[in-house]
């Protein structure tokens, strides 16, 4: 039997993290994969000259994240490419499209253009999101609880805006857009960027976010990595070996082995077992930890029970395309833009959000597309865009061969009606349906690429099940370092930090008596049924 200090389990990008921070704590540390390559959903194809992204693709939050900052993946062959326009909305035919420009004065001042005092509103947006950034991102990435960051947050805001900022974090982005802009194409970019979760623009979160990801599209762009986003993953498992981790691909593990409430190793799908000294740390799904690695008589009743209450966000369709040239759009916007959010304004997101909701195939679906050319030309011979968009399904209908085929049908209506004639310039498509994307990667259940629902009734402390929040389990030794957990979906490295981080400290032997107050807080919880 092997021995090491800690296995962990998936080399997704947030398990990679977590290898390198324990390696660099000293930890001798194994990291087991079941795909062939490591990355998770951070991973590339190649073939013929092109580069497809086989799940996401553009990654703001990983450029601003102090995570992979800290990391200086830089130093292990990352590089960022971005477009010369990161960002546009387009809703309809007739419009020019709405677009957010590098430099902040500049989309301003197409705002402006469309409403007097939209400009303003915008820059006043982007100073108070430079003036919490640092904090902010500290409070959602780096600690678990972030009480320390949260306090460095009100302090920089004072007493008279951090109530405005609380109110924001529960807002709706519908309203958030109805009260901040007059004209239409604030109120646009925002949706449109809060479409990236699955929070329905009328639920309370949706506005928070939207003005995150919107926010950090106007500090960092959307870039990409030069090569695919699977040199991401790569870089970092560079940085992990670097340290002294292992990486082992093509090994699955079968189960988690526990003894006296601790956990003490696994035992990988070729039937060798490895003893873990400190920790195990599971970059899986929450149904795949407490549902298949853990035995029966390891998951408490009550912990199954709330487990069965647990929501993936919605199923993902992804459309590949590879165009012998730039998308025809009619916009201006979208020319020349790294990313488009297509086929809806703010009224209509709306629309389409309910019918997801109720179940029922939208008529004509939001899709958010990626010109991968655009922002990195290494990702297709000269002349050409690889190009892919993506849009969601019911969740009750992922599996649903009809579904699927309309959805389809109804993007390249859409297409159509953006940028007439599209059709003529694809050279090859590639499907992904929510059932290629699970099967491509496990942790995607139900097509779904946020580790479950990003909706408040399952953040915070009720991710994944109602619990204390955080990477900690009921079971000593034991870490969830995946999306399942806080903060959630997106390639930030903030799970597997955090998972790291409450390792380290629980190995201490000043971090022992907390450690056992936590697990015996959440035995308690899970045995009450």
């Amino acid at each position: 039997m092997e021995t090491v200090d800690a296995v962990v389990i998936g080399a997704g990008h947030h398990g990679l993290v977590t290898a390198a921070l324990l390696a660099d704590a000293g930890w001798d540390v194994l990291v087991v994969e079941e795909r062939d390559r490591v990355g998770g959903a951070v991973a590339s194809r190649s073939g013929d000259g092109w580069i497809e992204d086989e799940f996401s693709a553009c990654h703001p939050l990983a450029v601003a994240s102090p995570v992979l900052r800290a990391l200086e993946l830089e130093q292990h062959g990352l590089a960022w490419a971005h477009a010369p326009r990161p960002l546009a909305h387009v809703s309809g035919p007739d419009e020019g499209g709405v677009p957010l420009l590098p430099e902040a004065e500049d989309t301003a001042a197409g705002l402006e253009q469309e409403h007097p005092g939209d400009g303003q509103a915008w820059l006043d947006m982007v100073e108070q999101y430079r003036r919490v950034r640092e904090p902010l991102l500290a409070a959602l990435l780096t600690r678990w609880p972030p009480v320390k960051d949260t306090a460095r947050l009100l302090a920089r805001l004072g007493l008279r805006e951090a109530p405005d900022l609380a109110r924001l974090a529960v807002l709706p982005v519908t309203q958030l857009a109805r009260e901040t802009f007059g004209g239409r194409g604030g109120g646009q970019l925002l949706a449109g960027n809060a479409m990236h979760a699955d929070i329905p623009p009328t639920a309370a979160g949706s506005g928070l976010y939207g003005w995150l990801m919107t926010m950090l599209c106007q500090d960092v762009g959307f870039p990409s990595p030069v090569g695919g986003a699977g040199q991401l993953a790569e870089a970092l498992r560079r940085r992990a070996e670097a340290a002294g981790a292992r990486v082992e691909t093509g090994t699955g593990v079968a189960r988690v082995v526990v003894g006296a409430g601790r956990a003490q190793g696994v035992e990988l799908q070729d039937g060798r077992r490895v003893r873990a000294r400190r920790a195990v740390v599971a970059d899986t799904s929450a149904p795949a930890l407490y549902g298949r690695l853990l035995a029966p008589e390891d998951v408490p009743e009550g912990l199954r029970r709330r487990m069965r209450r647990f929501t993936w966000d919605l199923p993902t369709l992804k459309l590949n395309l590879r165009l012998d040239a730039p998308m025809p759009w009619t916009a201006p916007a979208a020319r020349g833009a790294g990313v488009v959010h297509a086929g809806h304004d703010v009224a209509g997101l709306t629309r389409w959000s309910a019918e997801l909701e109720a179940d029922a195939v939208p008529e004509r679906p939001f899709a958010l597309v990626g010109q991968m050319t655009t922002i990195d030309p290494s990702r297709s011979p000269a002349g050409t865009e690889a190009l892919w968009l993506y849009t969601h399904l019911p969740r009750d209908l992922q599996d649903d061969a009809r579904a699927v085929e309309t959805v389809v049908a109804g993007c390249e209506e859409m297409l159509e009606s953006l940028a007439p004639g599209w059709s003529r310039h694809e050279l090859d498509r590639w499907v992904q349906t929510p059932a290629d994307l699970q099967a491509a990667d496990a942790n995607l259940g139900h097509g779904a690429v946020g580790g479950g629902t990003q909706q408040l009734f399952q953040q915070a402390i009720w991710r994944p099940v109602t619990g204390l929040g955080g990477p900690r389990t009921h079971i000593t030794g034991l870490y969830l370092g995946s999306a399942a957990t806080h903060p959630g979906g997106g390639v930030h490295g903030g799970c597997g930090h955090l998972a790291a981080r409450a390792a380290l400290q629980d190995a201490r032997w000043w971090g022992a008596p907390r450690r056992r107050l936590l697990v015996s807080a959440l035995q308690r919880l899970h045995d009450t049924t």
